[in-house]
């Protein structure tokens, strides 16, 4: 019965169909008038400049072959050289040597739930059991102490995993969190929207920078005595209720967007409340706000980041910590430049899924 009155109020929605623009070759996008003509030469000349010197550096005078960084302080170019003997440092931090091959698993096994979530498909119950399965092995390897896996103290995580385990903590808890606080900000009731209102308020008016520090500093004291949180779940916590606040805003704007007509629609069907929020509203809700979405899920994973400031050991700070080597002569550009090429696989893959999911719903939508 409710799937019934649900289609009828989805067939009686108006959609509202954007004309598909030609797409413009690429002459006429580079050369179309004099401003793209002026900027597509600059660009031209710019690499001409540049480019040269570049390949110079990064591969004909680039040191290839690990030589306890002898080779590198000589040399002109770049020192890959010192990724090939620091990459195990900069990808898994100061965790014990002879056990990297568990955050290594733990890894996969997290970037294989990820690639299993982004399936349409996929979205049922049972990926929801999945995750809570996967996490479970994750921090089952990380820690040890059980299957006669050595204990290692959240202390010694750092690299990679411990930025997966950051963004998808953050995003994860965050954003249902978010989808509450939404509904709360435009609840009619009084009590649940003021709270929404002051938490998302006060969380986005401070910088997360603050918010690590009083979640490294202060939770310790406002915990009950006995209860600690170590600095690793205190972070977490930080970074999700931030990333909370902000989804928060994104699914109202979408709320926002939803017809008065349709909610009206649905209850003069007889549906509840949690039934239109959770079939009409929230679905067309959530897939009108895919790009700014996207742009808060990026910008929460390069936040992870900012963990430096209170001792943890993300991937950029295991970088920062492998350039210490006195044996090398910290060869800089090299190390940021593979950590920015992670970054970038990471958000431009978000970047590419958000646009995959435009166009399926944007195609379901019309058929």
């Amino acid at each position: 019965m409710v799937a019934e009155q649900f289609n009828t109020v989805s067939v009686s929605a108006t959609v509202v169909e954007r004309p598909v623009e030609a797409k413009k070759p690429l002459w006429h996008v580079l050369f179309g008038d004099i401003v793209s003509a002026a900027l597509t030469l600059a660009a031209l000349a710019f690499l001409l400049l540049t480019l040269p010197n570049l390949i110079r550096w990064g591969i004909l005078d680039a040191i290839w072959s690990p030589s306890e960084g002898t080779a590198c302080r000589e040399a002109d170019g770049a020192c890959w050289a010192f990724l090939r003997a620091k990459y195990r440092q900069i990808l898994f931090g100061i965790y014990p040597p002879e056990q990297q091959w568990r955050p290594l698993l733990g890894s996969i096994v997290v970037m294989i739930l990820v690639v299993v979530s982004l399936q349409p498909a996929a979205w049922r119950r049972s990926l929801l059991v999945g995750w809570i399965v996967g996490t479970a092995a994750f921090l089952t390897l990380m820690s040890g102490g059980v299957f006669g896996l050595a204990p290692v103290p959240t202390a010694y995580w750092g690299g990679l995993p411990v930025t997966l385990l950051l963004a998808i903590s953050a995003l994860g808890i965050g954003f249902p969190f978010g989808v509450v606080l939404a509904l709360g900000r435009r609840s009619v009731l009084p009590v649940p929207r003021l709270l929404s209102i002051g938490l998302i308020e006060i969380i986005r008016g401070l910088p997360l920078v603050s918010l690590l520090f009083m979640a490294s500093i202060m939770l310790p004291v406002m915990l009950p005595d006995g209860m600690t949180l170590d600095k690793l779940a205190r972070a977490c916590v930080a970074l999700t209720v931030f990333s909370a606040a902000y989804i928060a805003e994104v699914v109202r704007g979408g709320l926002q967007s939803i017809p008065a007509g349709q909610p009206e629609a649905a209850r003069a069907l007889g549906l509840s409340w949690v039934q239109t929020t959770r079939l009409i509203v929230l679905p067309q809700a959530l897939r009108n706000v895919i790009p700014p979405l996207t742009n808060t899920v990026i910008v929460m994973v390069k936040n992870t980041a900012l963990v430096l400031v209170v001792g943890l050991f993300d991937l950029l700070s295991a970088g920062k910590a492998a350039l210490t080597d006195p044996d090398w002569p910290s060869p800089f550009a090299e190390t940021y430049l593979f950590i920015a090429a992670i970054y970038f696989v990471i958000c431009f893959g978000i970047s590419k899924y958000s646009i995959f999911l435009e166009a399926r719903f944007a195609n379901a939508t019309r058929s």
